[in-house]
């Protein structure tokens, strides 16, 4: 029998990751939380969804949150966004304090939500036309961006006309084309098939390379977590508290390739040992209602 493969430190990082996590640190700070707490009131009692988290982002760093169901991911992208108020605790962005929506902040959610009776170029203009851009110059805008995640063809198209991976890409040029500094994004391949998620992880890093933002990306995905950030969040659940800020040792530029690599494997390993610790049932055994006499050949 083959002896299991020895993986390395997900700690362990080579000098040029190294040197790139250190000049990671000396950019400004783009997103600050400070003990964030969100509870909700129902029919049961108060319900606390997030107890105490606090971390930080720095300038064009790419960051995953992940955790098991339930730790509060969509709740934390909600308020740092500004859609949620927090119960405490403090958001700024750049410094300055979050207490509602803003043009410095984008979302992207796992649903499209594009306006099926607008085109592709029409939903991408809505922003700054809402802005108070001209109509010449949020089309001209609008075409910038739909150039960027390559739906120049499509730009008359309507939403029922798409793709999900398509669609998607409309929903990412449309909160980019408000020129946020920071991109929140819940869970948006979740959707997706297996290979069309794929192609739009790297089409986002391709975007993510040419566009001065900040992007922190909440997902359910191990594998999409560290092939996607710079650093992962992970979160305990009931209520959802920072389990742990992981740097990611797997060099840049990313490919899926690296999915096989010791760097990446081990990292993954790790995350799923946090989530899911050894010895702990993964998954119950649900109750199976039999409809018809048990077949001995049937297992």
């Amino acid at each position: 029998m083959a002896a299991a493969l020895q993986l390395p430190s997900y700690l362990e990082q080579s000098p040029e990751v190294a040197a790139r996590f250190e000049r990671l640190r000396q950019r400004p700070v783009a997103l600050e939380v400070s003990g964030l707490t969100k509870t909700f009131e129902t029919t049961r009692g108060t319900v606390t969804a997030l107890s105490d988290v606090s971390f930080s982002v720095h300038k064009r760093e790419f960051m995953c949150v992940i955790g098991p169901s339930g730790c509060g991911k969509s709740t934390l992208a909600r308020v740092l966004a500004g859609l949620e108020a927090p119960t405490s605790g403090d958001v700024r962005v750049y410094g300055q304090p979050v207490s509602g929506p803003g043009p410095d902040r984008g979302m992207v959610f796992q649903s499209y939500t594009l306006f099926p009776w607008q085109t592709v170029k029409q939903n991408v203009m809505f922003g700054p036309l809402m802005a108070g851009a001209s109509r010449n110059s949020a089309e001209s805008e609008a075409r910038q961006w739909i150039e960027l995640v390559g739906l120049t063809k499509f730009e008359n198209a309507y939403p029922q006309q798409l793709s999900g991976g398509m669609k998607q890409r409309v929903a990412i040029a449309r909160a980019l084309a408000n020129q946020p500094r920071v991109l929140f994004m819940d869970e948006p391949f979740g959707a997706l098939d297996a290979q069309t998620r794929c192609q739009m992880q790297s089409h986002l890093l391709d975007i993510w390379k040419n566009v001065d933002i900040t992007i922190v990306f909440i997902t359910h995905d191990l594998d999409e977590a560290v092939f996607l950030s710079d650093r992962i969040l992970v979160l305990d659940p009931h209520p959802g508290r920072v389990r742990e800020m992981i740097e990611v040792p797997v060099p840049r530029p990313r490919h899926n390739d690296q999915l096989f690599e010791p760097s990446f494997m081990a990292v993954r390993k790790h995350i799923d040992n946090l989530i899911h610790p050894p010895g702990q049932e993964h998954h119950k055994e649900s109750p199976v209602l039999r409809l018809v006499a048990r077949d001995p050949d049937i297992v």
